[in-house]
C-alpha cells in the first residue's frame, strides 16, 4: 500500500491564522482549492479552513470577510493523516471524519495533503467506492 508522502500533493499553502477570510478566499481562488489549513505563527495546524466555511460562518452571519481572520474558524484539533501512514489508514480517517482532504503531517510540521482525488488516482476502485459510500451515505 502507497503511504500519504507518496500520493499526497506536496507544498500545501496554509493561511496564517492571523489572515483574513478575504485573503484566504483570494489564495483559494488563485489555487483552484475548495479548502485551506490554518496555521499558527508557530507554524503548527490550527484547522482547517473551506469555501463552505466561508458562505456559512462569515457571508450567512453577515460577517466581514475583510475584517473575520482566519483563525477564528478553527474548530478543534484538525483531522491529519501522518505522512508514513498507509493508504488504509487514510481510507479509515477520511471515513471515520467524514472528511475529502486530510493534511499530511510529518511530526507536527504540514508536508502535504491528500484528497479523495489522490485516493482515487492511486488505489484501486473498490476501496476508493466504498470510501465514496460513507462519504455520501446520510
Amino acid at each position: 500500500m502507497p503511504t500519504a508522502r507518496e500520493i499526497m500533493t506536496s507544498n500545501a499553502e496554509c493561511v496564517n491564522a492571523d489572515e483574513t477570510v478575504l485573503d484566504a478566499a483570494k489564495r483559494m481562488a488563485r489555487l483552484d482549492v475548495g479548502s485551506l489549513p490554518i496555521c499558527g505563527t508557530d507554524d503548527r495546524l490550527k484547522g482547517m479552513l473551506t469555501d463552505r466555511d466561508i458562505v456559512v460562518k462569515v457571508l450567512a452571519q453577515d460577517k466581514d470577510p475583510a475584517s473575520c481572520l482566519a483563525g477564528e474558524l478553527a474548530q478543534g484539533e484538525a483531522v491529519t493523516i501522518g505522512a508514513d501512514d498507509d493508504a488504509r489508514e487514510i481510507l479509515r480517517t477520511m471515513a471515520s471524519h467524514k472528511v475529502r482532504r486530510l493534511p499530511v503531517i510529518d511530526g507536527h510540521k504540514l508536508v502535504g495533503m491528500v484528497a479523495l482525488a489522490d485516493i482515487a488516482r492511486a488505489l484501486p476502485d473498490a476501496p476508493v467506492g466504498d470510501l465514496l459510500d460513507t462519504l455520501t451515505s446520510d
